[in-house]
């Protein structure tokens, strides 16, 4: 009852979800009624994420729920509210410098963005108000106000062109800031607002726009402006993308332009669009995750051992409460239970340190400072776009050196997406440039049976075809409203294809001179012009994969021309009769040109039209503009249109473009190869074209055997029952030639074994992913990818971006979880670029909506190479060295203090001093790291590029398993024991000094401290191999600084010091003779086995590289090199290789 009063009560609600209304100039409709404004957005630009009074809370939340900088801030709570061994000094400073350096980082880079922010909220906009140019600030705009914008001014908000300075209220626009595309683009006002183009007339203006609720995608928009004249009588038309102009594009070659605000603030499409993608996590932080847990999880132990130990101790009546420390009243009140509590607390907050809370601000200034390494590169830089690379996040730099699939888009990717019109295909009959000129086209026969030409009429009507199915714009240098005869004509597009089919018809004598007034005009091979009226322009979108265009000519003959993929054109052909061999061995000629264009390589489209009836197009025309008109669900309303329209077409033959081989497109793919990385192409190209590719650029040999599960290979009965004998058949086939398949071995197999190459269809593809539970086939899948995996390359053509996304999503879904990389150019490789672990963009010629998207952009796909096999491999190598050395040298300073217990009866008593504990990591230790991390090269550059096979001694995150961090853990505690014990038995003549003074257990902490420092500090130096004036720099000087720091700590510089416990004590330390031999003796005694083990790889690789240079000197016409010694090493022997 209530549900049924509240529907009543909202009558009209359900039509306006979704919905806005806006009146033009906020002008009501009539005067006779009331105008309620409608509130919208202000055009404020919000980029920040803090104000000056939320920043200290908001900052702190956000980094307190870092896991480390809790645990720190717990255990800072209990040194405050519990009797611990250690000042709260001792973890509050670190964590205080920790937090304030990040808030210090967030901060400023908070201001840069209020700063940016109020220079464009604050900049000033002419607004149209009582038929008066009104200066305004930015932000005051309200959505409704007409804005009058001037050439090269960005557009301040989203707006609905209502009218600009040329006759036929169009104007140019480029969006380099939005989607990176610099070309212009053309954008149209509705033909009832042209004429206004005055602050008088657009003043007068009484209409109502009915659009979308704002949303991110920059390249849909629906709506519909009804127009209100003296009558009230509404004229309504529909409104699409190309009426609005996006907040931040620029009016380009255009004096002015008079539009309404539709979307403001944070509601344009560019705020919403800048709003975050989804975090990516690299598998370093998820092994440093595991890494910590291990550590609390030694940590918790250290602290249950010591506080049972301690009760055991205590046990004994003389050692719970000696004559020199006899116990309160209330210490003796106390409960035994919460008193282990607090003990284990206590010794908790003593051996806390062995958490390195400062390799986190370490890990991020690594990954930011070294991500300006990639776009330094001058390799990177590409002069015909004037571009390098780009970095758009830093976190996973390390993932670079940890893939294993790579998955590439074919066109712009692998190709240079520069067309050049080849040759085409008329009612069956091949033409070509490279024969005799015959009536403006250039012909050579194709099959012997076909002598002749194609009839005169259908060459004509096929050139006309191309010059009127397109959407390409004229720009000239003198003019912008429309192209003569005699000026220069430039074609723009955002679809190469385009231009080169219209600049292919203009070198067979038919040439496109423009738009003007929705007539298209074309010049034939009688220099005679030609107008079509524009009726209808169907776009093209990758569901369809075709685009008409509906014209009438002078005569009043109405005209359907369309073109698209041969798949989208040939079933919409009108069957032949059974009696027109004619035309049915046309039709077949023409398929049969297609896949041969296609089987060299070239881009192939078809071309058809049909005659409209008048009362046909009345029908159509009434469609298409319910269809335009809709608000909600129009493009489901349009694709079901478009799919009646075009139908039952004539042939009229078909084209083949080339898109010529990237540079070096080749060479890359077999270094990927050869670095162990699986390469799939994954495009919307048919398989012959994308075939011819693949073998061009290597992906596949001559010796590759293909397996294929394609429509042609599946027959259309019983599909499901051929595709499972196809893939158990070629599973029984893989699984006999390469029985075992560890992640290793698959690897090596490539220059070994036969290989293998798979190639399949969209269209097979979604009976593999959809298939049902019934008759066995839920099954398909696991075989299908049992079958990729033992495959070198994988072909995936016919594929919708959708597609993309769901290949990359099952691949990344494997046991293993494998690391993938997706890299594109276009707008329909996004959902891949997002969905992989590290999405790479072309900076293309299909816009940058890829590179927009895209972890990082490169100019061109041979930078990959390098991206991946230099750079990547060194930031992994980094960053791995540095996450174990922080756990190790913690290990190392807190293994000591737990030793230490043994000897003080488990009392909590702390080994170092507490400015020792505060200033280990925050100085002594944090800069020679930090410098390994980002200029080490164990191996050079140039080697690393030219041998790709050192790339698999990294992969499966080789430096971070078990194996390697077990290393590093018994080298630390091997290093703390001997720090312990060495210093120990020096200890056992407590008097080191001629005159009988005896050392003390500060003393004692120093002498550890000091070798610890040394030791951890020297390690370093041993590991690195690339040394620059900055390594010896922070090496050498942070040494000297914890020389310089003790004496100061000790009173020797600043005598004011002197009442502190560590007064004098580093000086007197180094009085004594005999602790110079022990520190010197015991940091040779931890880094001997370091030495040592050098000493021998370098032997072993110099016998290696004699070894290897005779077999190959006494096997000379091998084939392929041998890589077993290579893969034999470790990661350690190519350590030190220079």
């Amino acid at each position: 009852m209530f549900r049924r009063s509240w529907n009543r009560f909202c009558a009209g609600e359900e039509k306006r979800v979704g919905t806005r209304t806006v009146f033009v100039g906020n002008h009501p409709i009539s005067e006779t009624e009331a105008y309620i404004a409608q509130r919208f957005c202000d055009n404020r630009i919000v980029s920040s994420k803090y104000t000056l009074w939320n920043f200290l809370p908001k900052n702190l939340f956000e980094q307190f729920r870092r896991i480390a900088n809790f645990y720190f801030l717990i255990i800072f709570l209990v040194q405050v509210t519990v009797d611990t061994p250690t000042s709260p000094v001792t973890s509050g400073l670190p964590l205080f410098f920790v937090i304030t350096v990040t808030a210090i980082k967030q901060g400023y880079e908070d201001w840069l963005r209020h700063r940016a922010d109020n220079e464009v909220n604050k900049s000033t906009v002419n607004i149209i108000e009582n038929a008066k140019r009104v200066k305004k600030e930015c932000e005051k705009i309200k959505v409704g106000d007409v804005v009058e914008v001037q050439a090269d001014e960005t557009f301040p908000c989203d707006l609905i062109l209502l009218s600009s300075c040329t006759s036929d209220g169009t104007c140019y626009v480029t969006t380099a800031s939005l989607d990176g595309e610099s070309n212009c683009k053309t954008h149209y006002a509705v033909r009832d607002t042209i004429a206004l183009c005055t602050a008088e007339s657009i003043d007068t203006l009484r209409a109502a726009i009915e659009c979308e609720q704002p949303q991110p995608d920059l390249y849909k928009f629906v709506g519909r402006i009804n127009i209100y004249s003296n009558s009230l009588e509404a004229v309504a038309r529909s409104l699409g993308p190309e009426n609005l102009l996006l907040k931040g594009a620029t009016l380009k070659s255009t004096r002015k332009i008079y539009g309404v605000a539709v979307y403001t603030g944070m509601e344009t499409k560019m705020a919403l669009n800048y709003q975050g993608k989804s975090q990516k996590r690299s598998a370093v932080e998820k092994s440093i995750n595991t890494f910590l847990i291990v550590y609390l999880f030694i940590l918790l132990t250290k602290a249950a051992v010591c506080t049972t130990l301690k009760y055991v101790w205590q046990s004994y009546p003389y050692n719970d409460e000696p004559w020199y420390n006899q116990k309160t009243q209330k210490e003796r009140e106390t409960l035994k239970v919460l008193k282990m509590f607090t003990d284990f607390l206590s010794f908790m907050v003593l051996f806390n340190f062995i958490i390195p809370v400062s390799m986190y601000v370490t890990v991020e200034m690594q990954k930011f400072l070294g991500s300006f390494f990639i776009s330094w590169d001058k390799d990177f830089y590409d002069e015909e776009i004037k571009e390098g690379a780009l970095v758009n996040t830093s976190d996973l730099n390390e993932e670079l050196g940890q893939v294993d699939y790579v998955f590439t888009d074919k066109t712009g990717t692998l190709t240079e997406n520069s067309m050049e019109f080849i040759e085409c295909c008329i009612d069956g009959h091949k033409y070509n440039g490279v024969t005799e000129e015959v009536d403006g086209l250039s012909r050579t026969d194709g099959p012997l049976t076909h002598f002749d030409k194609a009839d005169k009429n259908k060459e004509e009507l096929f050139l006309r075809a191309l010059c009127l199915c397109h959407t390409v714009e004229i720009k000239t240098n003198d003019a912008v409203d429309g192209a003569t005869e005699s000026t220069e004509l430039t074609y723009v597009s955002s679809s190469p294809d385009e231009i080169a089919l219209v600049k292919g018809a203009k070198k067979y004598g038919f040439t496109f001179l423009g738009t003007r007034n929705d007539c298209m005009r074309v010049e034939n091979q009688r220099k005679e012009i030609e107008e079509y009226e524009l009726l209808h322009t169907l776009n093209f979108d990758p569901v369809r994969r075709r685009m008409s265009v509906i014209v009438k000519d002078q005569k009043g003959d109405i005209y359907l021309f369309c073109k698209g993929a041969d798949s989208a054109i040939f079933p919409r052909i009108q069957i032949p009769e059974p009696e027109s061999t004619k035309l049915r061995n046309a039709i077949d000629s023409t398929k049969q040109h297609v896949e041969r264009s296609a089987m060299n390589g070239y881009r192939t489209l078809g071309v058809a039209f049909k005659n409209i009836a008048p009362d046909d197009y009345e029908r159509i025309n009434r469609q298409l503009i319910e269809a335009k008109m809709a608000l909600q669900d129009r493009e489901e309303k349009m694709e079901e249109v478009l799919d009646d329209i075009e139908t039952n077409m004539n042939l009229i033959g078909a084209t083949a473009v080339e898109d010529k081989l990237q540079d070096q497109a080749a060479e890359t793919i077999e270094a990927l190869h050869a670095a162990g990385l699986k390469v799939w192409v994954l495009t919307g190209d048919k398989m012959e074209t994308a075939k011819s590719t693949c073998y061009a650029c290597r992906l596949f040999q001559t010796s590759t055997e293909l397996l294929e599960l394609t429509t042609k290979t599946i027959k259309e009965c019983e599909r499901k029952d051929r595709l499972h004998e196809l893939l158990i058949e070629y599973r029984k086939k893989l699984l006999r030639e390469f029985p075992k398949s560890t992640k290793r071995n698959c690897k090596k197999r490539a220059w070994t074994d036969q290989e293998y190459g798979l190639i399949i269809d969209g269209a097979t593809l979604s009976l593999i992913l959809n298939s049902s539970q019934e008759c066995g086939s839920s099954n398909y899948k696991s075989i299908f990818l049992q079958i990729c995996m033992k495959c070198t390359a994988v072909l995936c053509c016919r594929m919708a971006p959708l597609q993309k996304a769901q290949i990359v999503r099952m691949v990344k879904n494997l046991k293993g979880s494998p690391i993938t990389l997706s890299i594109g150019d276009g707008a329909n490789d996004v959902s891949m670029i997002l969905e992989s672990h590290v999405g790479i963009g072309i900076k293309g010629k299909e816009g940058r909506q890829a590179a927009r998207n895209s972890d990082y952009s490169v100019p061109k796909f041979k930078h990959l190479k390098k991206l991946l096999l230099a750079h990547g491999h060194l930031y992994y190598v980094r960053i791995a060295h540095l996450v174990q050395y922080f756990f190790y040298k913690n290990l190392c300073f807190i293994l000591p203090q737990f030793l230490y217990q043994f000897f003080c009866g488990f009392s909590q008593q702390p080994l170092y001093d507490a400015a020792y504990l505060t200033m280990y990591n925050i100085c002594f230790t944090s800069l020679p790291i930090l410098a390994y991390s980002l200029l080490e090269q164990h191996i050079n550059i140039d080697t690393l590029t030219s041998d790709p096979r050192l790339y698999m001694n990294i992969s499966g995150n080789a430096m971070l398993q078990l194996g390697p961090f077990l290393y590093w853990t018994f080298l630390a505690a091997f290093e703390g024991t001997v720090f312990f014990f060495g210093t120990y038995f020096l200890f056992q003549t407590s008097s080191l000094e001629d005159n009988g003074t005896v050392y003390g257990n500060w003393t004692f902490g120093t002498i550890v401290f000091t070798v610890l420092v040394f030791t951890v500090t020297l390690k370093l130096a041993l590991d690195t191999r690339f040394w620059t004036w900055i390594n010896h720099f922070v090496i050498w000087g942070s040494l000297a600084f914890y020389v310089f720091f003790s004496f100061f700590w000790g009173g020797i510089i600043w005598p004011f010091l002197k009442q502190q416990r560590m007064y004098f004590v580093f000086a007197q330390m180094l009085s004594s003779v005999s602790t110079w031999l022990a520190i010197v003796f015991l940091i040779f005694i931890s880094l001997f086995p370091e030495i040592l083990l050098i000493v021998l790889k370098t032997v072993r690789r110099r016998s290696a590289r004699r070894n290897l240079s005779c077999r190959r000197a006494s096997d000379s016409l091998s084939a392929r090199p041998s890589v077993r010694p290579l893969l034999l090493r470790t990661f350690s022997d190519e350590s030190n290789m220079l």
